[in-house]
């Protein structure tokens, strides 16, 4: 399946356009792992990502093509469908930081909801018919129950989880038009890096807690904030499911290999199903690194819930997929690897 690069025309001969698999967002933290998974499969992959927070080195191999440019470029997206026969489309493109969405809806809007009805213009054009959507856990919003299945009641609380939540309406309404499956992967907390260390978490701002906790390790900022140690919880801070991401790419290719198999349309959360509180992570970061965690306490965040974490049966029993790298501190270690290594963290600027 992933070695198909061309198709006979009706005379028998090879048609010159080759079949690929569209990226968009592929450059990014989580995209960049499934290309790279992908490609050492085998499978033909093109590259379309705005570079706001993607890297060109992220990619490591010069052999996929990327495009540069916007999702909303319809000029551009028309041309990637033209040029190669996009057999499915992998959608990781969006913008994800939740504060920012608050201060700045409308740019959530055009970028997570409305840019990619280019793309999917575009797919119903050249008869595309396949979407694998990096959607979140966010669109559930507060939790009503613990732990989150795909049933539980939508109510997101910020525009970032809403710009997705509509992008998941809108394919379903893309199916019943003309006939484009998705799976939606609602993931948890993305953590981690490749086990190699040449590809990991690099963001600016970075706002996720296990990179910024190795940050302060490392002196790039001056102590982390632990918001909040009061909740419910046993130790007092918030718990969450952390996902590796080479869990997450692989759960991709999975969904790839669902829908190529004629998979109907479906929503997975992506979780390892047990929480981790903000503590925790800290401190089996002080275990891994041998270093104490410079720290100090402040009042909670609005909106944070005290427990987030994925019922993931629906992945496993569809999707063939489970977390592989359970324990956290696999994450910190293969984050920190990364951090450690000659690009200490950071791809080239």
């Amino acid at each position: 399946m992933f070695n198909r690069c061309s198709r006979r025309d009706g005379a028998g001969g090879v048609r010159s356009m080759k079949e690929r698999i569209l990226v968009t967002g592929g450059a990014g933290y989580i995209g960049s792992h499934t290309v790279r998974m992908m490609h050492d499969r085998g499978c033909p992959l093109v590259v379309l990502d705005n570079m706001v927070y993607g890297h060109r080195e992220a990619l490591l191999s010069e052999k996929i093509p990327l495009y540069v440019g916007e999702l909303s470029d319809e000029k551009l997206v028309d041309e990637i469908f033209s040029q190669y026969r996009i057999t499915a489309v992998m959608h990781f493109a969006a913008y994800t930081l939740v504060g920012e969405s608050i201060e700045q809806p409308g740019k959530y809007y055009r970028n997570n909801t409305a840019a990619p009805l280019v793309v999917l213009e575009a797919m119903r054009q050249h008869g595309c018919e396949k979407f694998i959507f990096s959607s979140t856990c966010a669109i559930y919003g507060n939790p009503e129950y613990i732990p989150l299945d795909e049933n539980h009641p939508q109510n997101p609380v910020n525009p970032y989880g809403k710009s997705k939540m509509m992008l998941e309406r809108i394919l379903q309404d893309y199916e019943e038009a003309c006939g484009i499956r998705s799976v939606n992967l609602r993931y948890f907390n993305a953590c981690g890096a490749s086990l190699d260390g040449k590809l990991g978490e690099d963001h600016t701002p970075e706002t996720h807690l296990i990179p910024r906790v190795l940050m302060s390790l490392t002196g790039e900022i001056e102590k982390i904030t632990v918001f909040g140690t009061d909740y419910d919880t046993p130790d007092g801070t918030c718990i969450r499911d952390y996902i590796h991401v080479i869990d997450l790419a692989r759960a991709h290719v999975n969904a790839l290999d669902y829908l190529e198999s004629g998979g109907h349309s479906v929503s997975c959360n992506l979780g390892t199903g047990e929480g981790v509180s903000v503590m925790e992570i800290i401190q089996r970061a002080e275990r891994v690194t041998g270093r104490k965690v410079p720290l100090e306490y402040g009042e909670r965040r609005a909106g944070d819930p005290p427990i987030l974490v994925a019922a993931p049966q629906r992945a496993k029993d569809l999707l063939d997929w489970e977390a592989e790298y359970r324990d956290v501190a696999v994450a910190i270690e293969t984050a920190w690897r990364w951090v450690e290594g000659p690009q200490k963290g950071r791809f080239e600027r």
